[in-house]
């Protein structure tokens, strides 16, 4: 990302220039290690498609990285290789300070916590498992995988979701135009007619008055009312309570609750996969969950530590489906808990995108009746009065 910098340089006074760097830390890091003194420090506004491009590929980045380990390439090679082929100086500074933190003597999982956001947690949760058995190709291949689910699944709900929000933004739009446009204008002839109406039309002809006198006010409340749901929605304590909301609707929070199970299962089993041990891939991954599951998860882990089986500490923490109940006893007898927990997954991910396709194929033609059913009433109420008219003139 680029920044503009004013700062007081040692023997250059003080001088304005632009840096590019991975984030703000990552430049005040970099400005202080040449004894720059900063003195002020923005980020240079490109718009969304900017923030786009100086987001670091992880994907790409891992993929490329398990190619150069299976070419033979050490860690140290393929890191290298990777900053020297990079055209995008952010991606190239990333690489760089890994291998630099490594050169200090630290391992590469500890290099990548130190990059904060740009590697998740799990990510280097891998790493870390991978390094104490020497496998890390195969653990990041692993987590390509598990990342390749995740999104696969987003994919489903957000394509599903696609085509609702496009009837609700177009009806809202002709609804809009019609009360907005359409209807002070008929208000303005039917009132010149004189003629009685009936009562549902006399009430959308009087909005439609109410629009000609004093149209500017109401747009400015309208705009007024969308900034404040704009920025509410932007405030963490309204999203968590629509979360809530959401969870505490019954069919809604039902799936809610296995859409994060199935992810949670599919962290779980692929950390225990790696080699981690139980209670402390839990921990890892107990941050994936939302508050109503969170709690759970901690209940678990002291569960465990008693010495109660994982199928029961998961049960004592509401963390189990009748399905995953039986799968993790099933783990427990065989073993391999790491392979159940992802048969978990990918049984609830099923389900999920199951109820998904049920219910937009329900909910797209009943979106669509109740648009079509209140554009109809809108012009139903306002050709009303000619249709008497042309009655009366019978």
């Amino acid at each position: 990302m680029r920044y503009r910098v004013k700062a007081l340089a040692p023997g250059k006074g003080i001088t304005a220039f632009t840096l590019d760097a991975i984030d703000e830390a990552d430049a005040l890091a970099r400005l202080r290690r040449d004894g720059t003194r900063v003195l002020s420090l923005s980020a240079e506004r490109g718009g969304l498609l900017a923030a786009r491009r100086a987001r670091f590929p992880l994907s790409l980045f891992t993929q490329e990285l398990i190619a150069l380990l299976d070419a033979g390439l050490t860690l140290t090679e393929a890191l290298e290789t990777l900053a020297e082929k990079d055209s995008r100086a952010e991606s190239r500074q990333l690489i760089e300070r890994l291998l630099a933190t490594m050169r200090d003597g630290k391992p590469f999982s500890a290099a990548l916590a130190a990059q904060g956001a740009t590697f998740p947690p799990l990510y280097a949760a891998t790493v870390r498992a991978a390094e104490s058995t020497g496998d890390l190709s195969p653990a990041l291949a692993r987590y390509v995988a598990y990342q390749n689910q995740i999104d696969t699944v987003k994919k489903k709900v957000v394509s599903a979701s696609v085509y609702p929000a496009l009837l609700i933004g177009v009806g809202t739009l002709v609804i809009a135009f019609l009360l907005g446009y359409v209807v002070p204008r008929f208000a303005s002839v039917y009132a010149d007619a004189g003629r009685d109406l009936p009562w549902m039309s006399r009430m959308l002809l009087a909005w439609g008055e109410t629009v000609s006198a004093h149209g500017g006010w109401i747009a400015a409340g309208a705009l007024l009312l969308i900034a404040t749901v704009a920025a509410a929605l932007i405030r963490p304590a309204t999203r968590a309570a629509l979360t809530r909301l959401a969870w505490r609707t019954p069919a809604i929070g039902t799936h809610l609750r296995t859409f994060e199970l199935a992810r949670f299962y599919r962290s779980l089993g692929m950390l225990l996969t790696g080699g981690i041990p139980i209670v402390q891939a839990l921990g890892m991954v107990s941050d994936l969950l939302s508050a109503h599951l969170r709690q759970g998860a901690a209940t678990a882990i002291e569960a465990m530590r008693r010495g109660e089986s994982i199928s029961a500490a998961f049960d004592r923490g509401a963390l189990t489906t009748p399905v995953a109940a039986r799968l993790l006893r099933v783990g427990e007898k065989s073993g391999r808990m790491g392979e159940m927990m992802e048969r978990i997954a990918i049984f609830h991910d099923e389900e999920m995108a199951r109820w998904v396709d049920w219910f937009t194929r329900l909910f797209e033609p009943l979106l669509m009746v109740i648009i079509g059913l209140t554009i109809g009433l809108i012009v139903v109420l306002l050709y009303m009065p000619i249709f008497e008219l042309a009655g009366s003139i019978q």
